[in-house]
């Protein structure tokens, strides 16, 4: 698995040692889906499992674990910021910030501090 995804999970460890028929037969259903590169590379599916692990609210560790081995794949900071804010119009700014939390610790982006002459315009 950590070959193939580029990540392992905690939930994976886990389970490999407990019920590794399980975890096998949902490995299975990964690599078709997800792995298997058909009509979408893996660049792109990257970017839609970060959106969608967004929108569920995956746990921060895991949205993280998405975006770097999106960034492996070639993928731009901007581009994969840029799949985060697609959860904005129908998830809203909560769901959002949650993603962007994660995106933001993974590629140390900063911000602008304002200065009081930007408070009086």
């Amino acid at each position: 698995m950590a070959r193939k995804r580029g990540y392992v999970l905690d939930y994976h460890k886990v389970m490999a040692k407990h019920d590794f028929e399980v975890l096998q037969a949902a490995n299975e259903l990964v690599d078709a889906a997800y792995l298997k590169e058909r009509t979408l590379d893996r660049k792109t599916k990257e970017l839609i499992f970060i959106a969608t692990q967004t929108v569920i609210r995956a746990p921060k560790a895991q949205i993280q674990s998405h975006i770097r081995l999106a960034l492996d794949l070639g993928a731009t900071p901007q581009e994969i910021l840029e799949a985060i804010e697609t959860t904005l119009p129908e998830a809203g700014v909560i769901v959002f910030s949650a993603g962007f939390e994660a995106w933001k610790e993974v590629v140390g982006a900063d911000g602008l501090e304002p200065t009081v002459e930007a408070y009086e315009v």
